[in-house]
This record gives structure tokens, C-alpha cells and sequence, in this order.
């Protein structure tokens, strides 16, 4: 399971006395711990994977953010230390699909359902978004349906 994946990486860089990856590994084990107190669930049982790799997924968003941020308002510095924080956490998620993965998914849904158009966004994108299983960049398969269901 992810979050004993988590626990024992937290573990083995608290015993190695590595600071950075401790911090972050640290605000990891505390959103999930937000998590399982958001769906009362006792400390002892393990969150799901997908909801662990959901938190996951927040914590690198937010720190894209911050880079986007940070650089706007002219402080590199913050914006190199929230990079190498999504970098890490990064680590933990599976590898990302390709557009082209995505479009073949896309391609394979629509030509199941049919082209409704653009009225149809939302049913396309949450039978594409079911069958990448979450290995997929929501804006990229936002785009990718687009762009198929314009054709």
C-alpha cells in the first residue's frame, strides 16, 4: 500500500537525517492523517490508494502553484525550493500518460458512445477520466476531448 510505501520512506530518511525529504514526508503523513479524520476513519486503518495518491496529487498541484506564484512575484528562491518539493513528492505517483495515450482512450470512448458534441463534455470526460484511472493530467485529457470531439 502507498501510505506504508510512505511510512517507511519517512522512516528511512528520518534514520539517514535528511531534513528535506523528513519535512515533506512529514506534511504528506499530515494530509493523509486530514484525510482519514475528513472521513472519520480510525488512526490505525490504512486510506485507500486512490485516495492516497488523490492527496498526493493536491500536494503537487499546490506546490505548482506556489512555483507559478512565487515566480510572478519575482522570488526564484521560494519558487526552486516548492519545485524540488513537487519533484519529490512526484516520486510516489505513478507515471503520468502521455497525450497520445489519452487521445487513443478518447478516441476508443467516443467512437463507443458516439460524437455528441460539445453538449456531451462532461459524459466523454468522466468515461475517459474512469478508464486512465487517474495516471492522466485532468487538463490534459480536458483539452485532449476537446479537441476529438471537435473534429
Amino acid at each position: 500500500m502507498l501510505d506504508q510505501q510512505i511510512n517507511q520512506a519517512f522512516m528511512e530518511a528520518y534514520k539517514a537525517k535528511d531534513e528535506f525529504a523528513v519535512s515533506i514526508l512529514r506534511m504528506i503523513k499530515s494530509s493523509i492523517m486530514n484525510k482519514k479524520i475528513d472521513k472519520l476513519m480510525p488512526k490505525e486503518e490504512a486510506l485507500a490508494d486512490e485516495e492516497v495518491l488523490a492527496v498526493l496529487k493536491s500536494e503537487v498541484k499546490k506546490r505548482l502553484d506556489s512555483v507559478t506564484s512565487y515566480t510572478q512575484g519575482g522570488r526564484s528562491d521560494l519558487a526552486e525550493t516548492e519545485q524540488k518539493e513537487a519533484e519529490f513528492i512526484k516520486k510516489f505517483l505513478p507515471e503520468e500518460m502521455t497525450e497520445e495515450a489519452v487521445r487513443e482512450i478518447a478516441v476508443a470512448v467516443i467512437t463507443e458512445v458516439g460524437n455528441p458534441g460539445m453538449s456531451g463534455f462532461g459524459k466523454i470526460m468522466g468515461a475517459v477520466m474512469a478508464k486512465t484511472k487517474g495516471a492522466a493530467d485532468g487538463t490534459v485529457v480536458s483539452k485532449v476531448v476537446k479537441e476529438e470531439l471537435a473534429k
